[in-house]
């Protein structure tokens, strides 16, 4: 009996659980001019180990579910162990009976500020502000692994939301800049605010809609997968009703419009009339994407 838990034990840390996140991190430091760029290289080592090697919830992905994500640092001005970046952070997910991977979330943090000291410790504690660099990665690896559940189950991915939710109201007393709702109307404040937002559940459910209903149905049946999408666009139309240019509705079409382009302009052919209609009315910002989809 003995012997068989050592072998369960064996083959649980061999081919089990890890954690959440296969992400690849880079930070670009093309536009400083510093003599000594081992530290821009020590940070791209160090925070990718820190994301890669950390548990950001208390589910158990096996390793064949970690999410394939990429955080891009623009490195803008550095001086004295300050940075000043922007942040590209992309996920996505695979398709069901697919090699194809769909994104999920494209978003660019143009207030990605923080002071770093070479080599320094990384450590996530949930529930305290310790970096501003530490908390706005905690902030998006939860907001990449809550979007990634909201495609699977239908708001599924709420109380990783509630966590990067409660990393947000740690960092607003900080000062540093993105966490308040006293700055521009599109930072993360708002990002999680209106994530969690009964007024923006259509975003949710159409993600749930679009993924689970519509690309996971495309290897079985295409025509009804092309519908279900096509429904799930009209979910995210629902905000535009109540909040046109909502911020969300620019963040579901960041991520989706060449997708959406790619799926309507080949394979069983489906009415699109509505549909163009409709993504010219509530993404007017990609109507020359729009004007690709082939009738």
């Amino acid at each position: 009996m003995r012997n068989w838990i050592l072998i369960g034990l064996l083959f649980i840390s061999f081919f089990g659980y890890s954690q959440e996140l296969k992400c690849t991190v880079k930070v670009n430091y093309d536009q400083i001019t510093a003599s000594n760029v081992q530290i821009f290289k020590t940070l791209e080592r160090s925070l990718g180990e820190f994301v890669n090697n950390t548990k950001w919830s208390t589910k158990n992905f096996a390793n064949n579910e970690r999410i394939d994500c990429s955080m891009f640092i623009t490195v803008q001005s550095y001086d004295n162990n300050d940075f000043q970046c922007t942040l590209q952070v992309q996920s996505s997910r695979p398709v069901f009976n697919s090699t194809y991977t769909s994104p999920v979330f494209n978003y660019n943090d143009k207030e990605f500020n923080f002071r770093y000291v070479e080599f320094e410790n990384f450590i996530y504690n949930p529930n305290s502000y310790d970096s501003n660099l530490v908390a706005m990665v905690a902030f998006y690896a939860n907001i990449i692994i809550g979007l990634d559940a909201d495609t699977f189950s239908n708001q599924g991915g709420t109380k990783y939301l509630e966590a990067a939710s409660n990393m947000a109201n740690l960092a607003q007393s900080s000062g540093s800049a993105g966490w308040t709702q006293t700055e521009k109307k599109q930072n993360r404040y708002y990002l999680i605010n209106d994530l969690l937002s009964n007024t923006f559940t259509p975003y949710r459910d159409a993600l749930y809609e679009y993924h689970q209903l519509g690309m996971d149905k495309m290897a079985e049946d295409q025509k009804t997968a092309k519908q279900n999408i096509t429904k799930a666009i009209k979910t995210v139309s629902k905000i535009h009703s109540v909040r046109p240019n909502a911020f969300l509705t620019r963040v579901f079409f960041d991520a989706k419009a060449d997708e959406i382009v790619y799926i309507f302009s080949g394979g069983p052919s489906v009415d699109i009339t509505d549909l163009s209609d409709t993504l010219n009315r509530i993404s007017p910002l990609n109507s020359s994407k729009w004007n690709n989809i082939k009738y």
